[in-house]
């Protein structure tokens, strides 16, 4: 498993000595020195810290109120006035580049602040608009967009297909009523009437010369007669050669008076074709005009809307016959006697509306906020759908989709920038549109230059979006170091705090923020002194006494699940019980792990002693972070030293198991090692430190302490306590410095010490500036009190070394060595013969060179 050495290591060196509010406790003092110690200086006794230093407490008392029933929620956030600040001037700013980036900590209620300001600033006024889209009869793949005041969209949609329905039944009705269809017999009978009297005329000359016009399947013939009798052939054929070309003369002569007819009636079809579709055209004209008088006059106030429905009505003259074609649709129709629904018939697609926003009432004419929980391509600028048919994919006009865009425009756009950035083409679309300042539906492939369907090319929409985007700190700075176009349009950055300063108005504020919660979620109210654990609680997730959490997240998780246990308890008030309860069954749920971890040393599959006294051995303290669940682990550090070249060896690092912060605090201990005894003798010593039983990487310089004393333990030959367990990093001047996850560390090793048995030899060493972090569990507090298990506090390696092995540290004199007996003397005087021996065995140097010193 991935150990972290000094995971949480935020916390920052304050003034020592934190105060507290917890009751008094009897102060324990350092334990006498090993027994293997005799001969040694004694070590000064150490206070360690008392029980009231290790848990900061709040008096329900003092909170002046019953239960939270009492308290008036609080509006927004608490604590956060700079990223409030921000927020507002981002709101406030009407350029397109100005747009927020909300940052901080997860459940923190960053995104439920923004929306509670944004609530507000939306009730101004803003420049909202209704959008649509419609045919462009001129090029249809290039739909028009058009612009309408609020509210207004919808309406003109129903209106224009109440229209087309009404053509429906009018248009039909019209082309069947009497004077249409006696307008229609005149023109038809007068052309009738002109190519039948040309052929009666025709006949009568016939009929004159003895010819006879005569009808057949085949087409019109001419015969002779006699007699009015049509001459049959073989007497045709009988009679004499000149009577027989005198009949075909005229025969001839009136066919081409024939022809000259027929070669007439094309021309006179095709005029009265036209006479026909003037006819059609004026009847049309009156019953399409009639149907959209009514909506050209309710847009006559919008100059572009107004003449796109010139063009529907122009183009509605044109297909009058559209209206009049027959079709399933209305077969159905004329079976159950109701009419079908206009939008989904596709012959009337190309006149109807497709609103792309719209707002239904003028209450919602105001600047809208809009969070897109999945924003991917389509769901942020829109999309192009297509339909199959006959193996095709088609589309039109209608088949086009707003996203979260057209419906942000005029308002606010929210966004979770890590979703945004592991959608696909999403994060580039975003970022054209802000810079464009417009909506431009295109499909990735075209972009990409690839269009194997058929598609279009919608006219833009003019974008006025104010964007706010939500993601924790790294992924802001990542972004902004890697992607220039990110701070040329994210100029805004609200950075919401993890906590807030612990006084007596930010515990009222903290009460009355568990009041909005219980008000929230309509919860049982909580009595002072639950609200009194709440805030322990609230300070223990801050991981500083002096600091409230406001991961208001977590804190309602904790409220809900009080008022379950309370509801199984049958109490109708949430008390301190019920808070204590969730907190421990939370733990429980997640805490797997952990007891994995202290059952194998409890069965001493992993090597931890928590009595007796070792030299060179120490135990460490790691935390490891699963989930939102952390806990302290021990392991032992071990250090081993003999005659050698200066050479200090990380073993983790050799075998590619340590991070290089686990590797620079293994550096730091050759650096103090050099300062303080190899300024005028080479440390001519090897060293090795490694992590027993650690099988996973070790990372961190919470460890670096530890390591040293081990270190120093090791050259000085003198034992450490086991039942203490060591956490800090070391600077070169020897000066123990502030770590993170105080309060996880010192609880896992107590839990360890607790299974194997308390005997007030245990406890822990801590750096001294993190004293004011400590809000330990209260079984660790009365483990104090009762003087079973301690906790040290140490600002020098000198305090620490003393307090592990009962022997003094011990001052360089002036100009002289450390004082005989103390840790230093000894690990000064085995370091000079370890010179002396180096210089024994030492040949001399063929090329010059001096021995190496360093750390490997």
């Amino acid at each position: 498993m991935f150990r972290k050495w000094g995971q949480k290591e935020t916390a920052a060196a304050k003034t020592p000595g934190a105060s507290a509010t917890a009751g008094a406790s009897k102060p324990v003092t350092t334990p006498p020195a090993p027994a293997n110690t005799a001969g040694h200086v004694p070590a000064a006794p150490h206070a360690a810290l008392a029980a009231s230093q290790l848990r900061r407490t709040v008096d329900p008392a003092s909170l002046g109120f019953v239960t939270t029933a009492e308290l008036d929620g609080i509006d927004g956030l608490i604590g956060q006035e700079r990223a409030l600040r921000a927020i507002e001037f981002g709101a406030d700013m009407a350029t397109h580049d100005h747009n927020i980036f909300v940052l901080g900590p997860p459940a923190s209620g960053k995104t439920t602040a923004v929306k509670s300001y944004l609530a507000r600033k939306a009730l101004e006024p803003s420049p909202v608009h209704d959008w649509i889209y419609v045919n462009n009869f001129e090029t249809p793949n290039r739909p028009r967009a058009m612009r309408l005041p609020c509210g207004r969209a919808r309406a003109l949609s129903k209106a224009m297909i109440a229209a087309i329905d009404e053509l429906r039944q009018t248009v039909p009705q019209m082309f069947e009523s009497d004077e249409y269809q006696a307008r229609r017999r005149t023109i038809d009978e007068g052309f009738r009437s002109g190519q039948e009297a040309a052929f009666e005329a025709l006949s009568r000359k016939a009929e004159t010369q003895n010819i006879a016009i005569l009808r057949t399947p085949n087409g019109i013939a001419m015969a002779p007669m006699h007699e009015a009798k049509v001459v049959k052939p073989e007497v045709f054929n009988a009679l004499p050669e000149e009577i027989r070309k005198g009949v075909q003369q005229k025969i001839d002569v009136l066919q081409r008076e024939l022809e000259t007819i027929l070669e007439a009636v094309p021309k006179s079809d095709k005029e009265r074709r036209g006479r026909l579709a003037e006819l059609n055209e004026e009847m049309a004209r009156l019953v399409v005009t009639d149907a959209l008088d009514e909506l050209k006059a309710a847009v006559a106030d919008l100059a572009d809307v107004a003449a796109h429905i010139d063009a529907v009505h122009t183009d509605m003259v044109r297909n009058i016959a559209l209206f009049l074609a027959s079709s399933e649709d209305g077969e159905a129709e004329a079976i159950v006697k109701q009419p079908v629904d206009v939008s989904r018939d596709p012959r009337f697609r190309r006149y109807q509306i497709n609103v792309m926003v719209a707002h239904e009432d003028p209450a919602s004419c105001t600047a809208p906020i809009v969070e897109e929980l999945n924003p991917t391509y389509g769901n942020l600028i829109g999309r192009i759908e297509h339909v199959a048919q006959m193996g095709a994919l088609l589309t039109d006009f209608l088949l086009m989709k707003p996203g979260a865009l057209h419906r942000a425009n005029g308002g606010y756009l929210l966004v979770d920038a890590r979703k945004l950035l592991l959608s696909p083409f999403a994060w580039e679309a975003l970022k054209r549109a802000l810079k464009a300042r417009e909506i431009r539906i295109e499909q990735p492939v075209e972009q990409m230059g690839f269009a194997s369907t058929q598609t279009l090319d919608p006219e833009p929409i003019p974008l006025a979006v104010k964007c706010v985007l939500f993601g924790d700190r790294e992924l802001y700075y990542l972004l902004a170091a890697h992607d220039p176009d990110f701070a040329r349009l994210f100029k805004v950055q609200a950075d919401f705090d993890d906590t807030i300063a612990r006084t007596p108005e930010s515990l009222m504020s903290y009460a009355r923020l568990v009041a909005s919660i219980v008000r929230q979620h309509a919860l049982k109210p909580l009595d002072a002194g639950a609200v009194a654990r709440i805030i322990e609680e609230g300070a223990r997730l801050a991981d500083d006494r002096e600091k409230l959490s406001i991961e208001v997240g977590r804190i309602a998780d904790i409220v809900r699940e009080a008022d379950y246990w309370a509801g199984r308890a049958g109490r109708a008030v949430i008390a301190a019980d019920d808070i204590v309860r969730a907190v421990d069954e939370h733990v429980q749920r997640s805490d797997r792990l952990r007891d994995r971890a202290q059952e194998v040393i409890g069965r001493e599959i992993v090597m931890i002693d928590t009595t007796g006294a070792k030299v060179g051995q120490i135990n460490g303290l790691s935390v490891l972070q699963l989930g939102d669940f952390a806990f302290g682990k021990p392991s032992r550090i071990t250090a081993r030293v003999a005659l050698g070249q200066g050479r200090v060896t990380d073993i983790e690092r050799e075998v590619a198991l340590g991070g290089p912060l686990h590797s620079k605090g293994v550096m730091i201990l050759w650096g103090f090692l050099a300062g303080r005894f190899g300024a005028e003798v080479p440390l001519a010593m090897a060293a090795s430190l490694v992590f027993e039983q650690s099988y996973g990487g070790v990372d961190g310089d919470s460890a670096s302490s530890a390591e040293l004393y081990a270190l120093l333990s090791a050259l000085a030959e003198v034992p450490i306590r086991q039942g203490l367990a060591v956490t800090g990093s070391v600077n070169q001047w020897g000066e123990v410095q502030a770590i993170g996850g105080v309060n996880e560390k010192i609880e896992g090793f107590f839990d360890v010490c607790n299974a194997k048995g308390l005997d007030g030899s245990q406890g822990v060493l801590i750096p001294h500036a993190n004293a004011q972090h400590l809000m330990l569990r209260e079984d660790v507090v009365a483990a104090v009190a009762a003087g079973r298990f301690a906790v040290h506090a140490v600002a020098t390696i000198d305090d620490g070394i003393e307090i592990l092995t009962g022997v003094a540290a011990g001052v360089q004199q002036a100009d002289g060595p450390f004082p005989d007996g103390t840790v230093n003397r000894r690990v000064a005087d085995r370091l000079l013969r370890f010179a002396e021996r180096a210089r024994l065995f030492a040949r001399p140097a063929r090329d010059g060179s001096a021995d190496g010193e360093g750390v490997s």
